[in-house]
């Protein structure tokens, strides 16, 4: 099997997915911060910008649709890896429990590292993928999967690491190094477009290194 044509499939329905889902959201968004019809702003002095509840509501509909693709991508990840698992035979998380357990709660990855690593006999440090940015992919979507408040949908990451999917506003007032001074404020899980095809990027690098190796590994040619 091409495992590697199947989750390039799923990666290619994502891209035009949130493409196609997005495009009214933003253009929901673009007319009322142009003022164009019909979000024209009526005559206030109360100072409140108009149609902030369509603003928001909107701008909501893009963080849950990112959200849901970043799902999608972390399980096509995983199914990449258990479909390698039956073709070759091996069942990772048996013969290597420990970095499966040491990776609980922050996603499959780092276990799945391990034990390709041993199949391929390789440190990876030829691979050129930012595991890093991967490894975020599965705590997004375990973030976005398991919201801790009805109050809001709002998502908002776990605290493992420094999260890569956030808003501009976020990742300026990190880059400024305020966020320390503001510890009780949680990061919110935002997946832009151009995040989530960074992430997209990263995932196929990884079946596209992996696949020819775990072929040769399969019909013993190493």
């Amino acid at each position: 099997m091409e495992v590697l044509w199947f989750l390039k499939q799923r990666t290619r329905f994502l891209r035009q997915h949130y493409e196609e889902a997005s495009a009214p959201f933003r253009e929901t968004i673009r007319k009322i911060e142009a003022g164009e019809d019909p979000y024209e702003p009526p005559y206030s002095e109360d100072g409140e910008p108009p149609f902030l509840e369509e603003w928001e509501d909107a701008n909501t509909s893009l963080e849950l649709l990112g959200a849901s693709c970043i799902s999608i991508l972390s399980e096509s990840l995983k199914l990449y890896f258990l479909t390698w698992e039956r073709e070759l035979g091996i069942k990772c998380t048996d013969h290597f429990p420990d970095e499966f357990s040491r990776s609980k709660g922050k996603g499959f990855v780092h276990g799945y590292k391990t034990c390709f690593g041993h199949v391929l006999q390789s440190d990876w440090s030829d691979c050129p993928v930012n595991f890093e940015l991967i490894e975020q992919v599965v705590l997004a979507r375990n973030a976005a999967q398991h919201p801790n408040d009805i109050t809001s949908l709002k998502l908002e990451h776990g605290h493992q690491t420094l999260p890569f999917f956030l808003s501009e506003f976020e990742k300026q007032v990190l880059g400024k190094d305020e966020y320390g001074d503001f510890p009780w404020i949680g990061l919110t899980l935002v997946v832009t477009q151009d995040a989530l095809i960074e992430a997209i990027e990263q995932v196929e690098m990884l079946g596209e290194w992996m696949e020819e190796r775990l072929f040769d590994v399969k019909y013993g040619r190493r």
